[in-house]
């Protein structure tokens, strides 16, 4: 199936989003009309303050109650255009009206479309679910390059959300699903937030694109692993998956292409996750980039996903824990780590991938500067003379010292970048020395010949040997 949204747009739904906004649905406004207190406890799913900060009837108070906390809400406080839209509907009696879907704001004053929040008590999920965007979709967003493109596709649209980062940023945007009911909705989130010609087509994986490339490729798979693959919104299967997006995309890239996914994958028994990871890009001709942010052990894996599903406390909670876990042991599985998976198609006869874990915060958004990060990767593997290189300093980049009062050597030397991925590294005197005097004036051999004769016993560092701190971006080429 394949088809457009109008771009004339829907009469109901636009009338809606003027509503929405006139009544300050927006962000800003819901944290606004809640307050801390009950915004925070609303991020932990907690509804009872939220739902007593909105008791007085104003339409920003109905329309949390309404759409976000999934309230019924009496008849004579909800305007005409919120059940002309058909997103809510009376109840029997006509008394009350609840809505049929969740609709959270989200950035630039956008819309999402989803199926209400699964909560403790609630039925079971259906297969086709929906689900809104959050953590990981956020996560996304801030990933992907800033940069304009031509085209770009949104692999696995769910709700629609990074269409609505890509909106402006690419001149034609195709999403697709496997998941019909998920296009139907997504449509709905791009009208809600004036997005027009998105190009919705179903299908699996790259089946709906197939002889095509793109500029730009993201996704936020189904990437939990677990034993039965129910919910097609989020799980897979184990991280076959994830793999086979990973070794696919490549074909599905224009020159100077980049892809940008969310995985995970499974940490196993006697096997590095570094290599295993490392293993689906090797073969794809792209350079690569692959950032472990999180792992979990089994137990606390299953327990975040069966949270995620509501199971917490249903008569089949503990079968499925057990079964999931068990699982988990007949593959010899430690742990799942959740990250980043970045691609490159640069055409290069030598491809370099990085893997790395970074734990720590990072500055946001990474897409800001992702570029960068693929040109520090590719300058370290791949660049020639070194020594006539003319390197400087990364901006930002503070040197600091541990030593014992009085002592006239420190113990230990830190390069800390204060900017980007702000990774640090112990270094030795030689080359803090350089990152103090490089600015990109002179040559990095005539530099190091200086250096040598200046500090420590006269031993010159050679300049491959600064290639790692090139790849982390320490000093620029």
């Amino acid at each position: 199936m394949c088809w457009c949204l109008p771009a004339e747009g829907w009469g109901p739904v636009e009338r809606l989003r003027e509503y929405l906004l006139e009544s300050g649905y927006t962000i800003d406004g819901v944290r606004d009309r809640l307050g801390a207190v009950a915004a925070g406890a609303l991020a932990r799913e907690e509804l009872v303050p939220a739902l007593r900060a909105t008791t007085g009837g104003d339409p920003a108070a109905t329309l949390i109650r309404l759409f976000w906390l999934g309230a019924a809400v009496p008849a004579e406080q909800v305007a005409p255009e919120v059940v002309a839209s058909g997103l809510a509907r009376h109840e029997e009696g006509g008394q009350a009206v609840r809505a049929t879907v969740h609709l959270q704001p989200w950035e630039g004053d956008g819309y999402l479309v989803s199926d209400r929040k699964v909560r403790p008590g609630d039925p079971a999920l259906r297969p086709d679910h929906v689900v809104g965007a959050g953590g990981a979709s956020a996560n996304l967003a801030q990933l992907v390059s800033r940069h304009p493109v031509d085209s770009a596709l949104d692999l696995g649209t769910g709700c629609g959300v990074q269409v609505l980062h890509l909106n402006g940023r690419a001149r034609r945007i195709t999403a697709t699903d496997v998941n019909p009911r998920a296009l139907e909705l997504a449509a709905l989130s791009w009208a809600l937030s004036g997005v027009s010609g998105v190009d919705a087509r179903t299908g699996s994986m790259f089946e709906p694109v197939e002889g095509e490339t793109f500029d730009l490729v993201v996704s936020n798979p189904p990437f939990v692993i677990s034993p039965v693959g129910a919910l097609t919104y989020r799980e897979a299967g184990g991280d076959d998956f994830c793999r086979d997006l990973v070794r696919q995309a490549p074909g599905y890239l224009n020159p100077d292409g980049q892809a940008h996914f969310l995985a995970n994958w499974l940490h196993v028994e006697g096997e590095d996750w570094r290599e295993r990871v490392g293993g689906w890009l090797g073969e794809t001709g792209c350079d690569g980039w692959v950032v472990q942010r999180d792992v979990q052990d089994p137990a606390e894996y299953v327990e975040l996903w069966l949270k995620d599903a509501a199971e917490q406390g249903t008569p089949g909670y503990a079968e499925h824990y057990d079964r999931w876990l068990s699982w988990f042991d007949e593959r010899k599985v430690e742990g799942v780590g959740f990250g980043w998976i970045t691609l490159r198609n640069s055409g290069s006869l030598d491809p370099v991938v990085r893997v790395e874990q970074l734990t720590h915060q990072v500055e946001l958004p990474v897409g800001e500067y992702v570029d960068d990060v693929l040109d520090a990767i590719a300058a370290a593997h791949r660049a020639t003379g070194l020594e006539a290189a003319r390197l400087r300093t990364v901006e930002g980049l503070l040197d600091e010292r541990i030593a014992v009062p009085g002592a006239e050597d420190p113990m230990k030397i830190v390069l800390r970048q204060t900017r980007g991925l702000r990774r640090s590294c112990e270094v030795g005197t030689v080359e803090a020395a350089l990152a103090g005097v490089c600015d990109g004036e002179l040559a990095l051999g005539p530099l190091l010949n200086v250096i040598a004769e200046l500090v420590g016993d006269g031993e010159q560092l050679s300049a491959d040997a600064l290639r790692p701190l090139i790849a982390e971006g320490f000093f620029l080429v």
